[in-house]
């Protein structure tokens, strides 16, 4: 199914704070918003990816590669959260459950977004390994602080990525994602913490009350993000 939007704001519809996360059902198809990602290849008609590839390369000098950059971790974030609702963690409450299915839904759209919208200029699919980063999936606490490394760093990633993108249209996009990235890393740091201020604690929202940035090489080279991708990645500007 593909949905065409008017325009972005229709992917961010704000509700109550429980309901914060559940933005336009949209149904994981396919979404094309007209006007967007000027810079970028050609829509291929489709998001159905080859096999993994032996190395990818990033190329930050241009839009299209640092969306690339962004649909790397898309593809990581979604495939994280779809191996989480495989198989729920015992004792996993009805709100935690939806939480976490609302924010699988979200970062598979993201990642179906930006490979519609990036067409042929998209990378191949990532080589993912979860089971040598330690991951324990029927792990409450194992999915919640993966999850949170996961957000954080998704957060970073494009506050730290922003600056390199040179088409307005685009870093208004990715302006939009990261906003709702924001709202996942709250939403499962207060999951961990409830009821405290970690939910925007001062290890990522700094004096100034602004969000970390992180620098594109770092996080998925040599952050904790990086040790999930088998995929050689390569980096350069």
């Amino acid at each position: 199914m593909t949905i065409t939007l008017s325009h972005i704001g229709q992917l961010w519809q704000a509700g109550t704070r429980r309901e914060f996360l559940r933005v336009a059902a949209l149904g994981g198809g396919a979404i094309l918003l007209p006007g967007m990602f000027a810079a970028c290849g050609a829509d291929n008609g489709g998001t159905t990816e080859p096999p993994p590839s032996d190395a990818v390369t990033l190329d930050l000098s241009s839009d299209p590669g640092v969306l690339n950059y962004a649909y790397a971790l898309e593809q990581l974030e979604a495939a994280f959260y779809t191996q989480v609702g495989q198989a729920f963690y015992a004792g996993i409450t009805a709100e935690e459950q939806q939480v976490l299915t609302d924010i699988r839904d979200h970062e598979v759209i993201h990642r179906d977004f930006l490979a519609a919208a990036l067409g042929s200029a998209k990378i191949p699919n990532l080589a993912v390994d979860f089971a040598a980063a330690n991951v324990d999936f029927g792990s409450r606490f194992s999915v919640l602080s993966t999850a949170k490394v996961f957000e954080d760093g998704g957060v970073a990633a494009y506050n730290g990525a922003g600056k390199l993108l040179k088409d307005l249209n685009n870093l208004l996009l990715a302006g939009k994602i990261v906003s709702v990235e924001a709202r996942h890393a709250a939403a499962i740091r207060d999951l961990l913490r409830p009821g405290t201020r970690d939910f925007a604690g001062d290890d990522v929202v700094n004096p100034a009350g602004l969000d970390q940035a992180i620098d594109a090489g770092f996080l998925l080279q040599d952050s904790a993000l990086g040790q999930f991708i088998t995929t050689p990645i390569e980096i350069i500007s």
